[in-house]
């Protein structure tokens, strides 16, 4: 057996290295008709350095960063030859293929007006960034939420932070020591929402359309938010069953990567929805497993989600909520927020989930409950307002590189030599997928 094993594993290794060999030939093509930027022409730049399994957090910001760059040049820094070539293809932004530590640092020399470096994730690659200085670090994430995550000591490695709004600012002053929230975290909403355009792959009839959008099963033991294999199953059987609703299931990309018992059940869901449509093709159920987020939030009556950032992506919609308690006791749910006035799904209520949707959407108490908290999360949540806040932000990180600009412009910037081979080896992304 310990052969058997270790066979397996040669063998996954040897595929993943032809694999990664092949994705790099094929960045190496499309890199001959692709020329870097030219000199001091880009102010902001969007840094990435994960995998394509994490393109998620970056996709939510396409929309905001290309209506930013209507004012200044943003361009985006891929570290990983398999994102790169999938951002190439994708992303309304240009993209920079930087995967030596060297490239970075030539690119810092030559973009001496590169104002703004955003973080999407904690990556702990950003780290191979935050050695430049003359720019200002931003932590942007990929979404709002009431996550240990959202309130990690890891906020203080930037030089600001954007956040939607007065919780974020509250659970940053609850979590961090000696962390100036008034100084370094900028409240701007949530301006995806002004970017909610999509129609859906459905036509409106007389079904009530369910969300369902749960997170992966986590890493560690306080982020065991995933309820596909503990709710899924009942309450997507529910909802197929009623005759009255139609299921949209988008479960997180991730879903089984850390757990097997989570893939299996989101296979056995996805086969659900499949055998309810056969039997029923009218009932238009969806397995969704689009890159963008859109119509998703804003078109479907309902939405059941996990502790996650899709709370707060939903929230700032307004529209009604269900959020399925964890079922593992050391999952760390901060119930100060939302959370402690949420709608929630409880495992054993997970096959009367019908009552549940139908209470979400007539009950004048919780409506109101969602409209308070959605101004608390996200402040003014009109068409635009968002969106002007995010431009402010940026605006006044500008001017305030501009007076340090000034007042350092006599320094020479130490960016580091650009031929370091044995540094670039050592610090060199592992996982090239």
């Amino acid at each position: 057996m310990p052969l058997l094993n270790d066979a397996k594993t040669a063998v996954r290794i040897l595929r993943n290295m032809v694999r990664s060999r092949l994705t790099r030939l094929r960045v190496e093509r499309r890199l001959v008709d692709m020329p870097m930027p030219d000199a001091d022409s880009v102010e902001i730049a969007v840094y990435f350095a994960d995998t394509r399994v994490n393109l998620y957090q970056i996709r939510q910001w396409y929309e905001p960063l290309k209506e930013l760059s209507k004012q200044h040049r943003v361009v985006l820094i891929s570290r990983s030859p398999g994102t790169a070539l999938t951002l190439w293809d994708e992303a309304p932004l240009p993209t920079l293929y930087l995967r030596k530590i060297s490239e970075l640092e030539r690119f810092v020399h030559e973009q001496r007006q590169l104002k703004l470096v955003f973080y999407v994730n904690q990556n702990a690659k950003n780290f191979q960034m935050f050695r430049f200085g003359r720019m200002w670090h931003v932590f942007i994430s990929h979404g709002e939420s009431d996550k240990a995550y959202m309130s990690s000591n890891q906020y203080k490695a930037y030089d600001f932070a954007f956040v939607a709004g007065q919780a974020a600012l509250d659970r940053l002053r609850r979590a961090l020591w000696d962390y100036d929230v008034d100084e370094r975290a900028l409240v701007i909403g949530r301006p995806q929402v002004d970017h909610l355009r999509a129609q859906p792959p459905y036509s409106a009839d007389d079904r009530t359309v369910v969300l369902y959008s749960p997170t992966w099963e986590g890493d560690r033991g306080s982020m065991r938010y995933g309820s596909v294999a503990s709710h899924g199953e009942a309450l997507v059987g529910a909802l197929l069953a009623s005759g009255r609703h139609r299921v949209v299931y988008r479960p997180h990309p991730r879903s089984g990567v850390a757990d097997p018992s989570y893939g299996e059940a989101n296979k056995r869901v996805i086969a659900a929805i499949e055998a309810a449509n056969a039997a029923d093709p009218a009932a238009g159920h969806i397995y969704d497993t689009s890159g963008s987020l859109d119509w998703q939030l804003s078109a479907t009556d309902v939405a059941i989600t996990d502790v996650s950032a899709m709370i707060y992506d939903r929230l700032a919609t307004g529209k009604p909520i269900i959020v399925t308690r964890p079922a593992s006791s050391d999952a760390v749910v901060d119930a100060s927020g939302f959370l402690g006035s949420c709608e929630w799904l409880d495992v054993e209520d997970a096959g009367n989930v019908v009552e549940a949707v139908d209470r979400v959407q007539t009950s004048s108490e919780s409506l109101a409950t969602l409209q308070r908290w959605s101004e608390h999360h996200f402040g003014d949540t009109t068409p635009g307002a968002s969106t002007q806040r995010f431009h402010g932000a940026v605006e006044r990180l500008i001017e305030h590189w501009q007076v340090h600009a000034k007042l350092h412009a006599d320094q020479e910037a130490l960016v580091g030599a650009f031929d370091d081979e044995e540094a670039d080896e050592d610090e060199a992304p592992v996982d090239e997928s």
